[in-house]
């Protein structure tokens, strides 16, 4: 999905990158501008201003994270990159860690629930920028962070006001671009130079193209060409970033954070702390899995051939008008088989629209936008990438997903996946719930959802459907395998790249982008060890609640579940099941 929970980029790391009453003053606060507010939680009389203490600090130092809440007192804002900036924002998050668990006011059970979600957020932001230290290694550190999509295709605000808010952040992108390249160390992985060039150049295409286009109906002369110059400047100031990262050729290895630091970092960010060993074990038990109901459902769908050409086969029913025209028609039907079936709530009556992707984001097929917390009645927008025209024919081709394929990528945004998800975190009555909705939680659900709505009965057991739910599910099962292999088993990108072909049978241009995302996206493994978390707490919470299986129960699981926000999953099934730790949670 588009970032709104913390990953990668920024502190608040923008690709996974953070219970009590909803906003209170931290709903109003527009923070300290100084960035000054870190001493203040040390003096903090409870639990709530310690809180809102802690955002009124954190804000001015990840203004365009605030800008994707919707603070808009901070449009054009970007981070401080400098040494000093990046050494402010550890040292930040340091405190509040430590501030936190000296916290010893008297505190009510959903506060010290808060606290520790907010400790896993700041212990999760400090992995990436001291830990794995990518402010100085990994391109995707910035990119997402640079994102000015907020100020071309949001509407918060009339298109002159978000056009002057994305001339201010287009004349901060020189000195920003100056400090990116200060702080990257070359050579880089060739992985991450690609990643870095195609990311940077497609910011540089994008502020005199697209959003260019997107402002032409202000007719304010000086205005326009204010922008021109801001965008002019930073569109070279973008190329010139793109071509020092490609500067040296990149290296065939340097990206694996190696067994000790990957255990750190799924601890720091997800609560987990399961053996790698095991938790490999356990993706090859769960692909088997799948390996084999794919088997199953190409015995009947295409007797006789083989697997790969099964996959082949789904994926040539293709919609005549393209995934986007396709996608605009699944969701009415998802959303319909959601209420017939009544497996969750659906709080409100907002809908997704459907667009295609800009060509600074397609490093993945499909995600989506959804507006934070503080914007009020805003659309959410799913993306849908089209192929790399650099690709052969054949290859772009086949990157177009077949239409049961795409069905679930559809059920995985929007119904009942990400959009759900954050209808109901916007909702939610932790300020944290609403804005720090972490990755396990948000890809964990959304993967989760593709194989709960086939055994509820989408599709009504076709074939070509199920095999549609287990491309994608079989895709998760080899970002997850090639998440432990690429970072702690010395595996090559060239060895992830044959594990998707051959294991998930995914198509050659999928395989390339998977394979390299899982050099400088080592969470990416999140989707499957979220899913299968959540899938082992629904069957002991039915089994307590009910009765084993009891799929009755399942819509005031997924309410329950979904009412926290997006805290670490063994949090969550701690206070679900009333552990005392968590337990079991595979």
């Amino acid at each position: 999905m588009k970032p709104r929970f913390a990953h990668l980029g920024g502190a608040a790391m923008a690709a996974a990158l953070l219970v009590l009453t909803a906003c209170n003053a931290s709903g109003n606060a527009s923070g300290d501008a100084s960035g000054d507010g870190a001493a203040s939680t040390q003096q903090a009389k409870n639990w709530t201003e310690f809180r809102d203490n802690f955002l009124a600090g954190y804000f001015p130092l990840n203004p365009n994270f605030a800008v994707y809440q919707g603070k808009h007192e901070y449009d054009g804002q970007l981070p401080d990159w400098s040494p000093e900036g990046i050494q402010k924002q550890i040292a930040y998050l340091e405190k509040t860690i430590a501030d936190a668990r000296a916290f010893d006011a008297q505190m009510t059970d959903a506060e010290k629930f808060e606290r520790d979600y907010l400790v896993h957020v700041a212990e999760g932001q400090l992995f990436f920028l001291k830990d794995a230290d990518f402010p100085h290694r990994n391109p995707a550190f910035y990119v997402g962070s640079l994102d000015p999509n907020v100020y071309v295709s949001r509407p918060y605000a009339d298109a002159a006001t978000r056009m002057k808010a994305f001339i201010a952040y287009a004349q901060k992108v020189p000195a920003a671009a100056e400090q990116i390249k200060a702080n990257l160390t070359l050579p880089l992985p060739a992985t991450f130079v690609k990643f870095g060039t195609a990311g940077f150049g497609g910011f540089a295409d994008y502020y005199t193209g697209d959003a260019k286009k997107a402002f032409a109906e202000v007719k304010d002369p000086e205005l326009q060409k204010q922008f021109d110059d801001a965008a002019a400047k930073a569109a070279a100031a973008m190329k010139d970033l793109a071509a020092y990262v490609g500067s040296k050729p990149g290296t065939a290895d340097g990206w694996a954070l190696g067994p000790d630091r990957f255990a750190k970092m799924l601890l720091a960010n997800e609560g987990v702390d399961t053996p790698l060993d095991e938790l490999e074990r356990i993706g090859q038990a769960d692909l088997k899995r799948n390996q084999d109901a794919l088997k199953a459902a190409c015995a009947t769908y295409a007797a006789g051939m083989t697997i790969a050409d099964c996959m082949k086969k789904m994926n040539a029913d293709k919609p005549a008008d393209g995934p986007v025209a396709e996608a605009r028609r699944q969701l009415p039907a998802l959303r319909a088989f959601l209420v017939e079936k009544d497996l969750v709530t659906i709080p409100g009556t907002e809908q997704a629209q459907v667009e295609e992707s800009p060509p600074y984001n397609r490093q993945n097929s499909a995600y989506i936008d959804i507006p934070g917390p503080y914007e009020k009645g805003l659309p959410s927008i799913y993306y849908i990438s089209p192929p790399d025209p650099a690709w052969d024919k054949q290859t772009q081709m086949d990157f177009v997903p077949g239409r049961k394929d795409l069905m679930f990528t559809s059920v995985h945004e929007v119904w009942p996946g990400h959009f759900l998800n954050f209808l109901h975190s916007n909702r939610a009555e932790s300020i944290f719930g609403k804005l720090f909705v972490g990755y396990a939680f948000a890809e964990g659900w959304a993967h989760y959802t593709e194989e709960m709505m086939w055994d509820a009965g989408l599709g009504d057991g076709d074939p070509e459907t199920h095999i549609g739910q287990l491309s994608n599910a079989l895709l998760r099962d080899c970002r997850y395998l090639s998440a432990i292999g690429l970072h702690t088993k010395g595996m090559t990108v060239a060895d992830s790249e044959k594990l998707f072909k051959e294991q998930c049978w995914q198509d050659e241009g999928n395989a390339r982008q998977q394979a390299a995302r899982g050099t400088y996206d080592p969470l990416y493994l999140n989707y499957t060890m979220g899913k299968l978390m959540i899938r082992k707490l629904r069957e002991d919470w039915t089994a307590k609640n009910g009765g084993a299986g009891d799929r009755t129960k399942w819509k005031a699981f997924h309410d329950q579940f979904l009412s926290y926000g997006g805290p670490p999953i063994p949090m969550v099934r701690q206070a679900m099941m009333k552990e005392d730790a968590p337990k079991a949670v595979f």
